[in-house]
This record gives C-alpha cells, sequence and structure tokens, in this order.
C-alpha cells in the first residue's frame, strides 16, 4: 500500500497541473489570524488524483454478478480505507494489489460514481440510481453517503419518473428495514391514491403493499367505488392466491358505497361473483346499515369500525375544495354542505359547515369570545399561525350519535402535478394539531404550499357513528 508520504508528494504534483488555486480569504477573526480555504483545491487535485490514476496502489475488479462483466477502477488503499472501513479490512487482507468486489448489474453501473464520492465528497444523483448508491452505501459503510441518498428519496417522491419509483423505494425500504423510508412512502402512496392507481405503477404493487394501503383510513381517493375498481384491476393483473384477493376484498369499505353501485358490482363485476361468498356477511350487513336508521343498528353491532369508517374521499358530498389568494393577508371564510352521514338513511340529510381561515389565530387559552352556537371567533394578532376552523351552522343536537373529524388537505404542485402536500386532521379547529402549516413560511412566494401564490385546500368532513349499548339477546 502507498505511504502517506507518497501519497501527499501525488497531490503535490496533481497541484502543480492544475495551476494552483486562487487564495480565499473567509474573513477575519480573532488576534488578526485570516483562515485560509483551500478545500475546493484539494477536492479539484483528488478528482484528478483519481481520474488520471497517478500513485495508485489498488486495482478494483467490479464483477456484474450472474455475467463475466468486468469494470477495472485504479485506486488509492489510503483513501478508500480512510472513507469505508470495509474496504480498509477486505484490502489489509487482500493476498494482492487487485481486489475483485461482485456487484448487481445496477450497482456495477454507477460504481465509478461510488467511488469519486470517496475522493470527492459530492455526487449526482437520479431517480433510478437511488437505490444502488444507497445499497452500496450500505454495504461498504459510507454513512453519510447513506443518510444523504434516504433524505434524496424522502425529498423527491413526488418527483415524476416514466415507470414510477415510489412503490420500488418502498420495496426496497421493507427489505432493508428502514421504516422512516418505508412510513415516508407508505404515505405518499395513501396520500395521493387516486393518481397511483391510474398510473403503471399500480400493477407493481406488491400483496404486503396492497393490504397496508386497504386497512388504512387516510387514503386520499375521489369515493370507495375508485378503490373497489382499482382493486379490481389489480387482482386481474397480478392474479394472487385466492387467501389474498380475499382478504383484500375483505378490507373495502362496502358500507361506503351506496346501494345501488354495490347492486351493479354484485351483478356486473367478475370479481365480486367469483368471491361472493368470501364478502356476503359485509354486504349483508352493509345493507342492513343502509337501509336502518344507525341509532337502531348501533343497538346491535359496533359503528365504529373500520367498515363504517370514512375514508379521505374528495367527492362533494364530504367536502368542498378551498382556494385562498393571498393567504397572508385577510381572515377568509366559506360555507358548504355535506351529507350527514354514510347510511342510506341519512343520505338526504344535510349538514352546512362555515369554514374560516384566518393567517394570524390568537392561541387557545387567550380567546373568549363565541359564537351563539359555540363556534370560534377569530382574534387576529401578529405573532399568531394560521389556522383553519370549521363549526356547524346549525345546533349539534341536529347531530344525534355521529360526531365529525374535520380533515384538511394541503395541494402542492410538484413538475406540473397537483399533490396532497400534507393533511391535517382535527375535531374543530386546525389549532388542536400544533403543526398546522408551521413550516409553509407563506410569506414566501415560491413557498412549497402554495400554487400560484394561493393557498389550495380541501376540506373534508367524516362523519363517525358512535357506539350504543348493544342489546343483549
Amino acid at each position: 500500500m502507498v505511504c502517506l508520504a507518497a501519497l501527499c508528494a501525488v497531490l503535490a504534483v496533481q497541484m502543480v497541473s492544475v495551476g494552483g488555486a486562487a487564495l480565499k480569504l473567509e474573513g477575519s477573526v480573532e488576534n488578526g489570524a485570516t483562515v485560509l480555504n483551500h478545500s475546493m483545491a484539494l477536492v479539484q487535485r483528488l478528482d484528478a488524483l483519481l481520474a488520471q490514476g497517478n500513485g495508485s496502489d489498488v486495482t478494483l475488479r467490479v464483477v456484474t454478478l450472474g455475467t463475466e462483466e468486468l469494470k477495472v477502477i485504479q485506486g488509492h488503499s489510503l483513501v478508500l480505507g480512510l472513507q469505508s472501513d470495509v474496504l480498509a479490512e477486505l484490502l489489509h487482507t487482500a493476498n494482492s494489489s487487485s481486489l475483485v468486489l461482485r456487484e448487481s448489474a445496477d450497482s456495477t453501473a454507477i460504481f465509478d460514481k461510488f467511488i469519486r464520492y470517496l475522493y470527492c465528497g459530492d455526487i449526482s444523483v437520479r431517480l433510478s440510481q437511488a437505490i444502488p448508491l444507497h445499497r452500496l452505501a450500505s454495504k461498504y459503510h459510507v454513512w453519510p453517503l447513506q443518510q444523504g441518498v434516504t433524505r434524496y428519496m424522502m425529498q423527491h417522491l413526488s418527483s415524476d419518473s416514466p415507470a414510477g419509483h415510489v412503490v420500488t423505494w418502498y420495496q426496497y425500504a421493507v427489505q432493508i428495514g428502514d421504516m422512516t423510508l418505508r412510513n415516508s412512502c407508505l404515505q405518499y402512496l395513501s396520500w395521493n391514491l387516486s393518481s397511483v392507481i391510474q398510473s403503471a405503477e399500480w400493477r407493481s404493487v406488491s400483496e404486503d403493499l396492497l393490504m397496508s394501503l386497504m386497512q388504512r383510513s387516510d387514503l386520499v381517493l375521489h369515493n370507495e367505488l375508485e378503490l373497489y375498481e382499482a382493486l379490481e384491476a389489480w387482482i386481474s393483473h397480478n392474479q394472487p392466491a385466492d387467501a389474498v384477493a380475499e382478504n383484500a376484498l375483505q378490507a373495502v369499505r362496502y358500507s361506503m358505497i351506496p346501494p345501488q353501485h354495490l347492486f351493479r358490482l354484485q351483478k356486473q363485476s367478475p370479481l365480486m361473483m367469483k368471491y361472493r361468498e368470501s364478502v356476503r356477511d359485509l354486504l349483508f350487513l352493509t345493507f342492513q346499515f343502509h337501509s336502518a336508521s344507525p341509532i337502531q343498528l348501533g343497538k346491535y353491532f359496533a359503528l365504529n369500525c373500520s367498515l363504517f369508517m370514512p375514508r379521505n374521499y374528495l367527492s362533494p358530498a364530504w367536502g368542498s375544495s378551498w382556494v385562498i389568494n393571498n393567504p397572508t393577508r385577510d381572515d377568509r371564510s366559506f360555507s358548504f354542505q355535506t351529507q350527514l352521514g354514510p347510511s342510506g338513511h341519512d343520505v338526504s340529510k344535510r349538514v352546512t359547515w362555515n369554514a374560516l381561515f384566518s393567517p394570524r389565530w390568537l392561541p387557545l387559552g387567550m380567546r373568549s369570545s363565541y359564537s351563539d352556537h359555540g363556534a370560534l371567533q377569530p382574534t387576529r394578532t401578529d405573532g399568531g399561525q394560521p389556522r383553519v376552523i370549521i363549526t356547524p351552522a346549525s345546533s349539534s343536537q341536529d347531530f344525534a350519535g355521529v360526531s365529525f373529524q374535520k380533515t384538511v388537505i394541503v395541494l402542492a404542485r410538484h413538475q406540473g402535478k397537483v399533490l396532497v402536500r400534507h393533511v391535517y386532521n382535527f375535531h374543530q379547529s386546525t389549532e388542536e394539531t400544533g403543526d398546522f402549516l408551521v413550516d409553509a413560511d407563506l410569506q414566501r412566494r415560491a413557498s412549497e404550499y402554495l400554487i400560484d401564490s394561493s393557498l389550495y385546500l380541501h376540506v373534508i368532513v367524516k362523519p363517525i357513528y358512535q357506539n350504543l349499548v348493544t342489546t343483549r339477546k
């Protein structure tokens, strides 16, 4: 192996070859001292050292698994060993100056970029390169690169790619046990499911991921029928085992689908006709739910289970979009109506809601004014935070047996696509969440939370039926 003195001599030669770098004065410090920063010149010399192979004492022979393809890289054991304890150990135990490394095809393709990072500390990353780079960084214990690629992946979930990449990243995160990346991918897929199921990426969803999605209540989609049709397309394409298909079908919330559509599915859906027996009891309970009063049904069945709990539906029955222009200036308000509940018994009943957006909202403990119906009144202060407050226009006595969860979806535009940026759940005011738009910086026109300088929201009201005392038989 080359000694430190020899490597320094090579670096000195490289410094002459690049003509030296201009002196950079970073500013004066105490006692008249000045910081001289030549770090960029050092990076340039190390880059040239790798490219030209001067003073190389080790040959990396990167073999693609399952093939005879070979990539040869001339390296310096001192640099490689300093950056990776795995490479240091391999070099220490090697019997020759040639080190054979076996990698997958995608890792081999970018191995020279990976080695250059060890020399220069910077690297360009594309969506298709994220997994192989993360794999190499993990294998060779280059932790700063591993952490940097993880951050890159979490920040580029919404980036556009021809075949999609979030599902692949999710499956990779599960494989390596990275729960933070896994949860970020799962959240993105859940919040943007309507666009995901319309893409080619939907077909590549694994059985595990499919069930993880089907069981969530925070899915953002037009309605439950859209999810059923997407499931039907997935099963038709992937042809899973009967047990997998049955489990997925049993996770559909049939009570959120109007009876007229359920009748059609029973007669026209090949999937429903094939697995009718596996969902027969769920359909029977669903038709009871739609035909009886929830208060009566609640005496015999638990209504707070997932079957009777709405997801984040974008259809007009459950909420309304709301575009707020100049969201840093004045309070804005609007009214909208929703269906009282998903039950057929409540389908004709409407609830009117008053929504208020305030860019500077006084903290809860400092408020004192209320409306006739107990609705919070806006109290603005320069030190307040943005808030959305949603209250019913009628008395709460009209909602016996039903409570309401409010959801505000914040939309953003990325690469021309409108996507869900954040989802906030609360009972009456977003102050209950504690983090509503806390990082939005609405004063900045280029804020990621704004579309054309406006705040694009979608407000959803989710009725939750309360359990009653079950009648004993």
